[in-house]
C-alpha cells in the first residue's frame, strides 16, 4: 500500500471553524474534564462548615471538610461510514468529494444533532435533578415578566451573574423584539439602516435555537428525530456552570481509493463520543419552559 494522506486532515480547521460557530450549544462545552476511568467522569465537590462564634479565651472552632465526587457515564457514542465508488465522484462532477461529503456530514447530521442530544438531555438530567419545569403559555404580555421571575430566582440562589445564556426558538426569540414594555435605542441617521436585532437582554446573552433542536426527547436510533412523545422546549436560561457537557473523542477520517481494502472508491468514517450532564448541587442555574404537551 503506498504512502497516503488523510483528506480529512485537510478541512479540519474549517470543520473546527464550522462546529463552532453552527453549533447553538457550544457555549456550554467543558474545557479539561478529568475521567475517572475510560468513560466516567468524576466531578468534585467540597463540604464545608461555617463560622461559629470566637472564644477570646484561645483556640479556634474546627469544622468539618470533606471532599467527595459526583460521577457520571458517558454514553451518547455515535459513528457513520459512507463508501463512494470512484466513478460516481467522477460523474456527479466532483458533487460528491471529500469536501462535500465531510461538510454535508457536519452541517446535515452532525452538528444539529449535538444540540439536539444536549438540550434533551438537559431537559431530562433537571427534571430527574427534581428541578421544577415552567409551563406558562408565553406571550407579548408576559415575556419578559417571565424572564425577570428567572433572573430573580438565580439572584437569589446566587447564581454567577456573568456568563448566563438564554437559548430560545426562533418564535420566542420574535416574542421578546415585540414584548410589551422593551425599549431599544435606535440611531437611524448615522446607520443606512435599523438594526432590530436583539443580542442580550440584561447582559444575558440571548442565542436562537432552531426548534426542531429544542425537544424534550429524541428518537437517536437512525441518526435523529423527535421521539413520539416530545414536547417543545421554548426557552432556557442556564449558566454554563451548571452542566458539563464534553466530547471525549471526534474521528474523522477520508480515505482515496487505493489506501484501504473496501473497494475502488473513497471510504469516509466519523465518530464522535460525548455526553452532558447537569451537575445536581447546581440545577438553580437552570430555568426553562417548556410545552405543557
Amino acid at each position: 500500500m503506498p504512502n497516503t494522506v488523510n483528506y480529512a486532515t485537510r478541512f479540519e480547521k474549517d470543520l473546527m471553524q464550522q462546529y463552532k460557530r453552527e453549533l447553538c450549544s457550544a457555549e456550554l462545552t467543558t474545557q479539561n474534564v478529568t475521567f475517572l476511568n475510560a468513560k466516567t467522569i468524576k466531578i468534585p465537590y467540597i463540604t464545608l462548615g461555617g463560622y461559629k462564634d470566637h472564644n477570646r479565651n484561645g483556640g479556634f472552632n474546627r469544622q468539618s471538610v470533606s471532599n467527595e465526587y459526583m460521577t457520571k457515564t458517558l454514553e451518547h457514542d455515535r459513528d457513520v461510514e459512507f463508501f463512494v465508488d470512484a466513478m460516481d465522484v467522477d460523474e456527479t462532477n466532483e458533487a460528491l468529494s471529500a469536501a462535500n461529503i465531510t461538510n454535508a456530514f457536519e452541517k446535515e447530521q452532525a452538528i444539529p444533532e449535538t444540540d439536539a442530544y444536549r438540550f434533551s438531555k438537559l431537559y431530562s438530567e433537571f427534571t430527574d435533578a427534581g428541578g421544577a419545569v415552567d409551563n406558562t403559555v408565553l406571550s407579548l404580555e408576559n415575556i419578559l415578566t417571565t424572564f425577570d421571575k428567572w433572573m430573580e430566582n438565580m439572584d437569589d440562589e446566587e447564581v454567577p451573574e456573568d456568563g448566563r445564556m438564554l437559548y430560545v426558538t426562533p418564535s420566542i426569540y420574535t416574542l421578546i423584539k415585540q414584548a410589551d414594555k422593551i425599549t431599544r435605542t435606535l440611531d437611524a441617521s448615522v446607520q443606512q439602516s435599523i438594526d432590530r436585532r436583539v443580542r442580550s437582554l440584561d447582559d444575558v446573552t440571548l442565542k436562537k435555537v432552531p426548534k426542531g433542536r429544542m425537544k424534550t426527547s429524541y428518537d437517536f436510533t437512525d441518526g435523529f428525530k423527535a421521539a413520539g412523545d416530545a414536547k417543545q422546549i421554548n426557552m432556557i436560561l442556564v449558566h454554563p456552570s451548571s452542566v458539563l457537557a464534553c466530547d471525549k473523542h471526534s474521528y474523522i477520517s477520508l480515505w482515496a481509493p487505493g489506501t484501504h481494502t473496501s473497494g475502488d472508491g473513497y471510504l469516509y468514517q466519523n465518530r464522535k463520543y460525548g455526553d452532558l450532564f447537569v451537575i445536581d448541587t447546581r440545577k438553580s442555574g437552570i430555568m426553562m419552559n417548556v410545552d405543557a404537551e
